[in-house]
């Protein structure tokens, strides 16, 4: 193939771009990285270790949970070479949620990282499902210091000022912002349906492991027993008399663990069928925090109708009920004149109008969603209920056969003795 030459430079759309123009449209990409990717930059974060604590929630009980410590130090000091002691704080991973749904929130355009598994879900049955274990709370610890490390190399996310103080300041907004964002008058139904939602998802998820751990033994179980077969097979090599008996008990006894390979994938079909609803759970929640922005969107909307209404009344009576900028204006420099008066009036009146609309709509889409949504809601619980309950007895009539089938070869065994 001949040389093109350095001029032919490959571009997608536009091919009348020199290479000067493409060098420089290059160079500017490459500033705006650098702009958005300022953060790790600056700033060097790592979550250096995890912390068993004992405190009370907020029911007043006493708890034991885990403190994760955010480090953060100043690049430009290491490159300078000073290495100055990292600023530090600690952090639970409640308030690591709280970050996330906040960006969640304000970034609804972004996919924002996840955050590592709360609880020790479906794990390999030689690490530990305790929460509190060091394997596992170690294992979080790198996943958090994953998430941060993902959320300050995002060319959006990095520049957030929230996510800057939960990185330096001890006294986070986020609660603040998360207490703003819950709803002054939930519905009683979504509140329960998401409180079920978390206890569905914690029992499916330990009867999974308790599966799960039953299945391995199990398979230790029926693989042991071909050492039954091999031994029988030998002990018949030096037997005249009870030779043959000895190795049909030893065919018996490898066709029993051979046939735990075929019993662990059917368990499995039942298995899956409980994940599914173990995912079905995070569905349920994102239905009721859509329930909780639709009731919140209208709430302040109501509450902005309110405040317009307030002021229009001032306005007229000429009295202020609350401390403001305004009075104290008005005490200062007067009293504003009558065609100020009246045009602030009619912008006011044109607001409250526009407000009362938006206020019917919020509560036309807020009703419209409930009544759509609990519909949806009961179809699940029905369909929930059926497909457990069939899935149940399936399990219960699976173990009877496998039990039955293992009495069966030992019942088969004992004849292979009896003709000895």
């Amino acid at each position: 193939m001949a040389d093109s030459g350095p001029e032919e430079i490959a571009v997608i759309g536009n091919t009348d771009l020199t290479s000067a123009e493409l060098e420089n449209n290059i160079k500017n990409t490459m500033v705006e990285i650098e702009k958005w990717t300022s953060l790790l930059r600056k700033m060097e974060i790592s979550v250096g270790e995890a912390e068993k604590r004992t405190g009370k929630n907020t029911v007043n009980m006493q708890e034991i949970y885990t403190v994760y410590l955010i480090e953060t130090r100043p690049v430009d000091a290491v490159t300078e070479g000073i290495i100055p002691a990292p600023d530090s704080l600690w952090r639970r991973y409640s308030e690591f949620e709280l970050l996330r749904n906040y960006m969640l929130v304000t970034y609804p355009f972004v996919v924002v990282a996840p955050l590592p598994e709360k609880r020790a879900e479906i794990v390999w049955h030689k690490l530990s499902a305790d929460n509190m274990d060091p394997d596992f709370v170690e294992r979080r610890r790198v996943g958090l210091e994953n998430f941060l490390l993902r959320l300050a190399s995002h060319p959006v996310l990095c520049n957030d000022k929230i996510f800057y103080i939960f990185l330096t300041e001890a006294d986070s907004r986020l609660k603040a912002m998360n207490a703003a964002f819950r709803v002054k008058n939930p519905d009683k139904r979504f509140t329960e349906l998401k409180h079920y939602s978390d206890e569905l998802q914690t029992v499916v998820s330990q009867l999974l492991r308790v599966r799960a751990r039953v299945a391995d033994r199990l398979y230790g179980v029926y693989k042991v027993h071909g050492n039954y077969g091999r031994v029988f097979s030998e002990w018949s090599a030096i037997e005249k008399e009870m030779g043959d008996g000895l190795q049909s008990a030893g065919h018996h006894m490898d066709a029993y663990a051979a046939s735990v390979d075929d019993i662990l994938e059917e368990e499995e079909h039942y298995a899956d069928q409980l994940k599914e609803y173990l995912f079905y759970t995070e569905a349920l929640r994102a239905v009721c925090r859509k329930h909780e922005l639709t009731q919140f969107e209208l709430e302040m909307a109501a509450q902005d109708l309110a405040s317009k209404k307030q002021q229009k009344e001032e306005l007229v009576t000429g009295t202020v009920r609350t401390f403001s900028l305004k009075g104290m204006t008005s005490k200062l420099f007067g009293q504003e004149t009558a065609e100020q008066r009246e045009a602030k009036l009619q912008v006011l009146e044109q607001q409250i109008e526009e407000g009362e609309e938006a206020v019917k709509e919020k509560n036309t889409e807020s009703d419209e969603f409930v009544k759509t949504a609990w519909v949806d809601i009961e179809r699940f619980k029905d369909q929930k209920d059926r497909d457990l309950k069939e899935a149940l007895i399936s399990y219960a009539i699976m173990q009877i056969s496998r039990c039955k089938k293992g009495i069966q070869v030992w019942t088969n065994a004992k004849e292979c003795f009896n003709k000895m």
